[in-house]
């Protein structure tokens, strides 16, 4: 019986996915384009002819993160139409899910700028607009979640699920997770 072959990815395909495995693993500035090359069985002639720079391949893979995220809320929306606490604990439980493939290295947007601190501003520009994006639309549910005070909610919920990927990285104690998801599902019954 013949085996089904995968269809090999394009290029530009294998290259981004490449980058996000290795930038996941090692950082953007310890991976080298050769590296993203050979792991994407590609050469570099073949990464700057879709990419010019490593940092347009840096700002193709975060506005791809950006989009997953995006694509998770609407999602949820989809999920738990016209139920917004359930959206923000769905979200929550989607970073929470997301730990451990990470290799433990966390929120792969604070690690792009913990590496990226005075250069790459476009990328920069992008993570900043994203992560104000996500504070905004978690303000959006918990307003319609019926919460007296949204924006203070959203900022424990913000402060909440940016420091559970702090201690995943840093292992500083068990249970973190499970302390997370019940606080959030708590603050979430709050009027």
């Amino acid at each position: 019986m013949p085996r089904e072959t995968q269809p090999r990815l394009p290029p530009r395909e294998r290259i981004l996915q490449a980058a996000e495995t290795l930038f996941y693993q090692d950082g953007i500035n310890r991976v080298t384009v050769d590296a993203i090359a050979e792991r994407a069985e590609s050469t570099k002639m073949t990464l700057y002819r879709h990419f010019a720079s490593k940092e347009s391949l840096v700002l193709a893979w975060i506005g791809l993160l950006i989009e997953d995220y995006s694509q998770v809320f609407d999602q949820l929306e989809v999920q738990f139409p016209g139920d917004p606490a359930s959206q923000i604990l769905g979200f929550g439980q989607f970073i929470a899910g997301n730990l451990s493939g990470t290799s433990r290295r966390g929120c792969p947007f604070t690690n792009t700028l913990a590496e990226t601190t005075g250069q790459y501003p476009e990328i920069r520009e992008a993570i900043f607009a994203h992560k104000q994006r996500q504070f905004y639309r978690l303000v959006t549910l918990c307003t319609h979640a019926g919460a007296s005070q949204p924006e203070s909610q959203a900022k424990e919920i913000t402060l909440m699920l940016e420091g559970l990927q702090v201690v995943a990285q840093n292992s500083g104690f068990e249970g973190a997770t499970d302390y997370v998801l019940g606080k959030l599902t708590a603050i979430l019954r709050q009027p």
